[in-house]
C-alpha cells in the first residue's frame, strides 16, 4: 500500500528567511501541523508547531534557524517505510518531492485514516506506553513547563489520588506564558494536540484575569489552566477504536486505564499507533526495531540485535517480547562528534524495563543507556507489567496488507 492516494497538495510553505513571527501566525490554523522550509525551488526541512512552541526564540529570528531536518519521500512510497520515517525523525509531516521539488505532504493523521480498517488485528495492550508521566493538580505551571521540555511530550495527565482528573496541553502553557497570563479562562479550547478539543469541551478552569502579574504565573497550580474533560480507553481495546476516538474528539492521546479497577496505567498516543505499523514478524528472531539507524558509527542492526540479546541472555529464562532502541543527535558536538541520546525500552515477559543513555555519538550513547538497562534487571526494577504476544493469525491479519504490496 502506497501513500498516492494520501499525500495532501495543500501544505504551508516559507522561504528560510522568513521572519519567525511570521511563521507563528500561520499556526493559528489549529490543523497545521508543520510548514515546509525551502531555500529558492530547494527543500530544506520542516518547522513542526511543537518545535516552534518549545523554543525560546529572538522576535527577529529566521526560520531557518528552527529548521528540523526530516527526510522527504516520493509520491509512491510504501506507507509502513513513511510510518518508520515519522518515527525515525519524529516528525508528524513529511514532504513529498516530485522532480526533485515539493509536490504535497503526507501527515500521521492521513496514514492513520487510511490504515485504520487494519489495525483490529493489534490492542491497545501491545502498543501503549506504561511510563505515564503526570502531575498532581497542585503542580506549578512553571515545574510542568519542565516536565514537558525534559520528557520530549506534548500532553501531561493530571492525576489527583488514583483518577485522571484533567489534561494539561503544551500549547495552552505556552500561550499563558507567552501572553503574561492576560486571559480570563485557561488553555485553548480548540487545541487539538494536547489533550483540548471536543473532549475538553472548551472548558478550562478559570484562573481570572492576572495582567501584571508574570512573576507569579509559574507558580498557578496547574489545575487553573488543565482541560477538565479525559478520554480514556481500556488496554483491550483495539487500535482502529483508538485512532476512530482521537479523530472523533479531535484529540491526540487517550489515557488507558485498568479494566479492573478503573486507575490510570499509561498512556497512548498516535505516535505509538504510528510506530504499531514499524513492527516486523519476528520469524523466530528476537524483534528489536531501532529509529535513528543511520546515526549509529561503526554498529549495523545486526550489531544492535547482538548487544540486546546478550544483554538480555545473562538473566536466565527471561523472554523479551519487543526492543524498541530510539537515537535522536543533539546540536551540541566535540571534535566534530555529535551529543546521541539513546534510549531502550524493552517489553518483557517478566515486566516493562527503560533507561536512557547520552554520550558523544550514537553507539557511545547506545552502550550507557544497554548499561543502565542491565542494572535496572539486576535489581528486578520494572515500569509496567509485562504484554502479551501478538497472535500468528492476528499478525498475519495485521501486516498481510502491506505484505502483499
Amino acid at each position: 500500500m502506497d501513500i498516492t492516494e494520501i499525500v495532501s497538495t495543500s501544505f504551508t510553505e516559507f522561504d528560510i528567511g522568513t521572519p519567525l513571527s511570521k511563521v507563528a501566525g500561520a499556526f493559528e490554523n489549529q490543523e497545521l501541523d508543520a510548514v515546509v522550509v525551502t531555500d529558492g525551488d530547494e527543500y530544506r526541512g520542516v518547522v513542526s508547531r511543537q518545535r516552534l512552541t518549545s523554543s525560546s526564540n529572538q522576535p527577529s529570528a529566521k526560520v531557518g534557524s528552527q529548521v528540523q531536518h526530516v527526510p522527504a519521500v516520493e509520491r509512491t512510497e510504501d506507507v509502513r517505510e513513511v510510518a518508520r520515517l515519522m518515527i525515525g525523525s519524529d516528525a508528524k509531516t513529511l514532504p513529498v518531492l516530485d522532480d526533485e521539488r515539493v509536490y504535497g505532504v503526507v501527515t500521521a493523521d492521513a496514514v492513520l485514516a487510511a490504515v485504520r480498517p487494519f489495525l483490529d488485528a493489534a490492542t491497545v495492550d501491545e502498543a501503549y506506553s506504561t511510563e505515564l508521566i503526570s502531575v498532581p493538580p497542585e503542580t506549578g505551571i512553571g515545574k510542568a513547563l519542565n516536565t514537558f521540555r525534559e520528557a520530549g511530550i506534548a500532553h501531561l495527565p493530571v492525576v489527583e489520588g488514583d483518577e485522571v482528573v484533567g489534561m494539561l496541553s503544551l500549547y495552552d502553557v505556552i500561550e499563558f506564558t507567552t501572553r503574561g497570563g492576560s486571559r480570563s479562562q485557561g488553555g485553548s479550547s480548540g487545541d487539538n494536540v494536547g489533550g483540548g478539543g471536543k473532549a475538553a469541551g472548551g472548558s478550562h478552569g478559570g484562573f481570572g484575569a492576572r495582567e501584571g502579574e508574570s512573576d507569579r504565573m509559574l507558580d498557578l497550580p496547574v489545575r487553573n489552566l488543565m482541560s477538565d474533560a479525559v478520554v480514556t480507553i481500556g488496554r483491550d481495546a483495539t487500535l482502529d477504536e483508538v485512532v476512530e476516538t482521537m479523530f472523533e474528539q479531535e484529540i491526540s492521546s487517550l489515557v488507558v486505564t485498568d479494566s479492573e479497577t478503573g486507575e490510570p496505567s499509561g498512556i497512548v498516543t498516535k505516535t505509538d499507533v504510528i510506530k504499531a505499523l514499524t513492527w516486523e514478524q519476528d520469524n523466530g528472531r528476537q524483534p528489536v526495531q531501532v529509529f535513528g539507524l543511520d546515526l549509529l558509527d561503526g554498529m549495523d542492526y545486526d550489531g544492535v540485535s547482538a548487544l540486546i540479546e546478550s544483554m538480555t541472555s545473562k538473566y536466565g529464562d527471561m523472554q523479551v517480547i519487543k526492543a524498541s532502541i530510539e537515537l535522536q543527535e543533539h546540536k551540541e558536538q566535540t571534535r566534530g562528534v555529535p551529543l546521541v541520546l539513546a534510549r531502550i525500552r524493552l517489553v518483557t515477559d517478566r515486566g516493562y524495563f527503560t533507561a536512557d543513555g547520552e554520550g558523544y555519538g550514537a553507539s557511545h550513547a547506545l552502550r550507557l543507556a544497554a548499561n543502565a538497562v542491565e542494572r535496572q534487571l539486576l535489581k528486578g526494577k520494572t515500569y509496567g507489567q509485562s504484554k502479551k504476544h501478538t497472535e500468528a493469525e492476528e499478525q498475519e491479519k495485521l501486516y498481510g496488507w502491506w505484505l502483499g504490496g
